[in-house]
């Protein structure tokens, strides 16, 4: 009843602004009374992946809470997992407003955000003053004015600096509003680029007596070779795991939407087959030997299955969260 009317109000509000009301909203409820509006007791359903043990297979997606102010709140809501973030070195403010489109009759939503966030100083603060003790993915990313011939430097320096406060960390090299920064995803710039971060994680394990394990976060709009290659570039650098996938550019199932000519990443129910494929493929070239977590368009029990029978360990959600709210979690952690 909560969600329902609290949803009713905020889609009358412009997106971004509904987003900083509901974030703000978390962040200072948490851990009071209020938390009971949102807070549910959900059934463990455990898995061990990566070493790691996690409550439940169901995890938040990046971008949605950026500065990882409200790890509190929704580890309250069920999550198994919460990944906060993407965060670059210095805070940015991202591109220009509006920068996020509803498409509720798709189920879907159009951002072209741009990595705005304050900074991986801000974040390790909020991280750090955190009152739970769940699973915790960072997600980084570099700087708008790094170029991308220097945007490992930018991973590198994030990488140093969560590494402690993470139980993993995401590199995201697949968000389409970053000029250039998907060509990370290629040959020589994709080994260049993960041959350092592995030897970042051997020194950093080193200096801190334990081992953070190393995700990358791929696009779905990869054809059937790149998929390959990159699972082979995965298993070579004996990288940790692989998120499937961010959004896309596609504007197939949204061609008749107000906002569906809008630029920027397309998320939600249209992306589901097309992120459900690419699993697909990652999973049958990986055969076991890293797992693959599946984001994109799950907002069903359905849907969520479709992810884990193509060879997903774990799950993510973002724009079904959107749309369902809390209950989608509970539906999605009974389904398993």
């Amino acid at each position: 009843m909560f969600f329902s009317l609290s949803q009713k109000l905020m889609f009358q509000l412009d997106p971004e602004r509904a987003h900083e009301m509901a974030i703000s909203f978390f962040k200072r409820s948490a851990n009071t009374p209020l938390a009971c509006a949102y807070a549910q007791s959900l059934r463990d359903k455990p898995v061990n992946v990566m070493g790691i043990d996690f409550k439940n297979p169901v995890g938040l997606a990046a971008g949605l809470d950026k500065n990882g102010e409200c790890v509190d709140a929704f580890e309250k809501m069920g999550f198994g997992f919460v990944e906060v973030g993407t965060v670059t070195p210095r805070a940015q403010g991202g591109n220009d407003k509006p920068r996020i489109f509803r498409l509720k009759e798709q189920q879907a939503i159009i951002n072209r955000m741009g990595f705005n966030n304050h900074g991986v100083d801000n974040l390790i603060n909020n991280v750090t003053n955190r009152q739970s003790n769940g699973v915790l993915g960072i997600n980084i990313g570099k700087n708008f004015d790094t170029p991308v011939e220097q945007g490992k430097d930018d991973y590198l320096l994030c990488m140093d600096k969560v590494y402690e406060h993470a139980t993993y960390i995401t590199v995201n090299i697949s968000s389409p509003n970053t000029p250039g920064l998907r060509s990370l995803q290629y040959g020589d710039a994709l080994d260049d680029l993960l041959k350092s971060l592995k030897e970042k994680q051997a020194q950093l394990a080193s200096l801190h007596n334990k081992t953070v394990p190393l995700l990358l976060k791929i696009a779905p709009d990869l054809s059937h070779e790149e998929i390959v290659q990159i699972a082979d570039s995965l298993v070579r650098h004996k990288i940790d795991g692989v998120i499937s996938t961010n959004t896309t550019l596609s504007r197939e199932g949204v061609e008749n939407s107000t906002y569906g000519n809008e630029m920027g990443g397309l998320s939600g129910r249209p992306v589901a087959q097309k992120s459900t494929e690419v699993v697909k493929i990652l999973g049958q070239e990986l055969n076991g030997q890293l797992p693959i977590i599946g984001v994109g368009g799950i907002d069903s029990a359905k849907t969520a299955e479709d992810k884990f029978n193509a060879g997903a360990s774990l799950i993510q959600v973002y724009s079904g969260f959107i749309y369902q709210g809390p209950q989608l979690i509970k539906d999605l952690v009974n389904a398993r």
